[in-house]
């Protein structure tokens, strides 16, 4: 059966994500980059370490020049955010911590005025 010309395309397509899929990391990277570390492994790691993960969303431009700063400093990501934010923290002045209006004691209910 003679195959559309789509559906070739899209086998050698898949035949060609599946072989690098399964080409592996070259070793030209340096001696253990072939070896993987599991995420649980990783994790672990991190723990030890005292790294905690900590997720927050930003504009794409900060992010843009988180990497390009990152890149020009020749540091992780991870590195400069907490370089930047050690800094950042060291110069704000520590402020009270705002009060949760859930946790925030009932007030009375307003005495109703008599009228004459």
């Amino acid at each position: 059966m003679a195959m559309k010309r789509t559906e070739l395309a899209k086998a050698k397509g898949l035949a060609l994500a599946r072989n690098m899929k399964l080409a592996g990391i070259p070793d030209r990277f340096g001696k253990d980059a072939g070896v993987a570390v599991d995420k649980r492994e990783q994790r672990k790691r991190d723990q030890a370490a005292g790294l905690v993960p900590f997720a927050v969303k930003l504009d794409g431009a900060l992010i843009a020049a988180l990497h390009a700063r990152a890149t020009a400093d020749e540091k992780s990501l991870n590195d400069l955010t907490a370089e930047l934010l050690t800094t950042a923290l060291a110069k704000a002045p520590a402020k009270a911590p705002a009060k949760d209006p859930a946790k925030a004691p009932a007030k009375a209910p307003a005495k109703a005025v008599a009228k004459k």
